[in-house]
């Protein structure tokens, strides 16, 4: 075992304050859409800190951590390119903004409103079975990692009894998530998410520097140099011979940008959560900067894991290294633990602790967020849908806790018996595209174009998700299928696009009400839009900023432009050197020691400035809480439905 008492001390009380603060909360949820989306009323940094930390989650920490080791500082610098995109869709609202406008709690809830209540119940049972496959596998990744960072026996006796370890982690940590959910619903999973956002942030900081004091840059390059010419770890134009994640993972998932915002309904309550439209939106703008930290350090984390483990001065550590990677057969499960296992050989007493405990907070973020999401699309738009009337709020709140536990349940056995033969992030994309291949077309379809029609939609996820679903079994039957899960998902969002357009031109002309949709003009609703200048320059106005913007909103938005619009030139001034001339890894060995310095300082400064507007918007956010007046007919039950049959 690895850990000292400090350690233990440190995992032990971070354990306390989460559930402390759970209590505390229970008391401000009290309704159906306090449970669903926290009454609401949600602030723009708790959204975005809150919502981030649950997207990460102790499994993508350690997807990221198996990623950038193959990949090294090529992602990053292709990220580059991809941050405008990112830019131009936070800052326009792309999607959020209307979605946030239709009121919807879920977005088949959504779907109901736009094509017709049988095309809702088809879609929430599509990304409930989708959800169910991909959460999987989280908690075998989770207790995995622990029972390997801690060094903890692979069982325990109990009454006579040998006790696996792995299932006895599984349901601790499980246990502790639903305990969360069913104490407060998004109101407690929202605020604790963020606490926990704020802490995991500071530690991946601290961590970071730690690393880079101990391991010295000229080690790093040489250690990296190391690689094949054409797979390169520090040149991004020599990575042709990158298995998997290499430039048509790039691209792809540049794609898949636009194609999935709001798609993928782990995180679904946030969609909801937020006291408005704008800032829903304000909340996207704020992802520009919020992702900083944890970047960071999932690149540093495998590039100086790599470095122990092909540099000679690190020859000792890389033994230890190897000997807690001997503990398993698996490959694939030793790409998943290489990360953890470098930093158990490099973290001193306390930081080993902290670095469990930022595990910790991620594995509950995330279980309580997608046990929230998953246990409530099920209810509310597979089990809703067929009932002749509303539940009561006492009902509701019983079968949506039912969910809960139900989804627990589930993912609980698939992780004991579900072999896992892929990258973490190619099972992901295989698995999420079983709804996620052709809700993008159908979302952005129903929320922009008035022509789309429900039977567009129906053969819109019919195609993406059986392309999706092909592309699962293939890789069951046949190993090494030349066409990975990343493309997969590519394949399965061009044909359902092209599906939809067809069959909505193609098919009957029919023209929807938009305005009434997403309460416009006559059919606006009192204090959902907050106007501060009823006439913006036309100057704000190109720029994305609209009545709704107060002088700060403006600050943020210039100093987002700014920041990312640097980087893009960069991508761009930096290729086009490339292309001309031969730029050695020498320069390039140069311009990502500038990048990670750089890093550090903005790193630190975001942590301060989002601890202290999520920390206002909590206080505001309790405080709409306590004095607001619920409606229980707020329950998602769409009263009339919304489109065509």
């Amino acid at each position: 075992m690895h850990f000292a008492a400090v350690d233990w001390a440190i995992l032990g009380a971070v354990y306390v304050a989460m559930v402390a603060g759970v209590v505390l909360l229970k008391p401000y949820m009290r309704s159906v859409v306090d449970f669903l989306a926290a009454g609401r009323t949600a602030g723009r940094y708790l959204l975005s800190v809150s919502q981030g930390v649950a997207a990460l989650g102790a499994i993508t920490v350690v997807g990221y951590l198996e990623q950038n080791f193959v990949a090294g500082f090529a992602l990053t610098w292709w990220g580059f390119s991809q941050a405008i995109v990112i830019l131009v869709l936070t800052v326009s609202g792309f999607v959020i903004y209307r979605f946030r406008q239709t009121r919807s709690l879920t977005l088949p809830e959504f779907f109901e409103r736009r094509y017709s209540r049988r095309f809702r119940v088809f879609t929430g049972m599509l990304a409930f079975t989708a959800g169910l496959i991909n959460f999987g596998i989280f908690p075998a990744v989770g207790a995995r990692f622990f029972i390997h960072y801690i060094g903890l026996p692979d069982s325990v006796s109990a009454l006579g009894f040998a006790i696996g370890t792995f299932p006895l982690i599984m349901l601790l940590l499980l246990g502790t998530s639903i305990f969360f959910v069913f104490s407060g619903g998004q109101v407690a999973v929202i605020i604790t998410d963020f606490v926990q956002g704020v802490f995991v942030n500071l530690v991946f900081i601290v961590i970071t520097v730690f690393l880079l004091v101990q391991v010295d840059w000229a080690q790093i390059f040489e250690a990296l140099a190391m690689a094949p010419e054409n797979a390169s770890l520090i040149n991004p134009y020599k990575t042709s011979q990158v298995a998997d994640f290499n430039f048509w993972y790039f691209l792809i998932g540049t794609i898949g940008v636009v194609y999935v915002v709001m798609s993928w309904q782990g995180t679904q309550a946030y969609n909801a959560s937020a006291r408005s439209a704008h800032e829903a939106k304000m909340g996207q703008v704020l992802t520009n900067w919020r992702e900083n930290p944890w970047k960071l350090f999932v690149l540093i984390v495998p590039v100086i894991a790599y470095t122990v483990l092909h540099h000679p001065d690190f020859a000792a550590q890389a033994g230890t290294v190897n000997e807690l990677l001997a503990r398993t057969d698996s490959e694939t499960i030793r790409n998943q633990l290489r990360g953890p296992a470098v930093l158990v050989t490099m973290l001193p007493v306390g930081l080993l602790g902290a670095f469990a405990a930022v595990m910790l907070t991620a594995f509950v973020s995330t279980h309580d967020t997608y046990l929230h999401s998953w246990g409530s699309i099920f209810i509310q738009d597979v089990v809703m849908p067929f009932r002749k009337e509303p539940f009561t709020p006492e009902q509701h709140m019983r079968v949506l806790r039912g969910a809960v536990l139900g989804v627990a349940v589930f993912i609980f056995m698939f992780s004991l018996l579900f072999q896992q033969s892929q990258y973490i992030w190619l099972f992901f994309a295989i698995t999420g595209a079983i709804f996620a291949g052709g809700s993008g077309a159908v979302l952005i379809g129903g929320l922009y174009w008035k022509r789309g029609t429900a039977a567009a939609a129906w053969s819109a996820m019919i195609t993406g998700s059986s392309i999706a679903v092909g592309g699962i079994i293939i890789h069951q039957l046949v190993d090494d299928f030349p066409v990975n899960g990343q493309e997969f998902w590519g394949i399965a969002m061009a044909a359902s696009t092209l599906v939809y357009i067809l069959v909505s031109l193609l098919g009957p002309k029919r023209i929807f009400d938009l305005d009434r949709l997403l309460h416009r003009g006559r059919y606006a609703l009192e204090g959902e839009m907050e106007i501060v200048d009823e006439e913006p320059s036309r100057g704000f106005r190109v720029l994305g900023m609209g009545r709704e913007f107060t002088r700060s909103d403006r600050l943020l938005y210039v100093a987002t432009y700014v920041w990312v619009g640097g980087w893009t030139l960069v991508f761009i001034v930096g290729t086009v050197i490339n292309l001309t001339r031969d730029v050695g890894d020498e320069a390039w060995a140069g311009f990502w020691e500038f990048y990670v310095y750089l890093m550090v300082v903005v790193s630190g400064v975001v942590v301060l400035w989002f601890a202290i507007g999520g920390f206002m918007d909590i206080r505001a956010m309790l405080g709409r809480l306590a004095i607001m007046r619920r409606d229980d007919t707020d329950d998602g039950w769409v009263r009339t439905e919304g489109g065509p049959e």
